[in-house]
């Protein structure tokens, strides 16, 4: 892997390209999407994250687009279906994690003390994306101190499947972090 290459990691696949070009370490505010990319971020886990982007489309048919209500409301018969489905990653704790989210932020969502999981999400950095500067990919972390934090937050609110090294990723999944090499094109300076 060429460590000058930013999309090293998208090993020349054009839905990774896409992905790295247009979509990773763009700034998202959207509730629904925010929770989308958390349940993508738990679904590859242990898997490179260009299986996920091969399989989202399907992810997403499948959790009804994300949306956190539905989502909430799967059942076990649910989730039994959802197993059967051969164009998603039929992993039952991963599915599960993904009802159990969805209700985790529905209850923090009805806490009077964030009115979205935008705010949530952003508040960590007080509303502001953090561009770091790495040179190669080597110096790109798997997690740090604010991923622990909020691991932790969001632990302690029930979530699953938000591990510190999930939430970097998801960090940069949502354009909190800007980790792009200053060398790539798609930096934003």
């Amino acid at each position: 892997m060429d460590i000058n290459n930013c999309a090293a990691w998208a090993k020349g696949d054009p839905i990774g390209l896409f992905y790295h070009d247009k979509r990773w370490c763009q700034p998202v505010h959207d509730d629904t999407e925010l929770f989308a990319l958390l349940c993508l971020e738990g679904q590859q886990a242990g898997l490179s994250w260009l299986t996920i982007l091969k399989k989202e489309a399907a992810i997403r048919e499948a959790f009804c687009n994300f949306d956190i209500d539905k989502v909430a409301a799967f059942t076990d018969e649910k989730v039994e279906e959802l197993m059967k489905n051969p164009l998603i990653l039929r992993n039952r704790l991963k599915i599960k994690a993904a009802v159990t989210n969805a209700k985790a932020l529905k209850k923090l969502l009805e806490s009077s003390e964030y009115p979205s999981f935008d705010s949530y999400i952003w508040h960590f950095t007080d509303y502001r994306r953090i561009v770091h500067h790495p040179k190669t990919l080597a110096e790109i972390p798997a997690k740090d101190e604010l991923s622990e934090k909020i691991s932790r937050d969001l632990k302690k609110r029930g979530f699953k499947f938000v591990g510190a090294v999930i939430i970097y990723s998801y960090l940069q999944a949502v354009g909190i972090y800007d980790d792009h090499l200053d060398s790539c094109p798609c930096k934003k300076q």
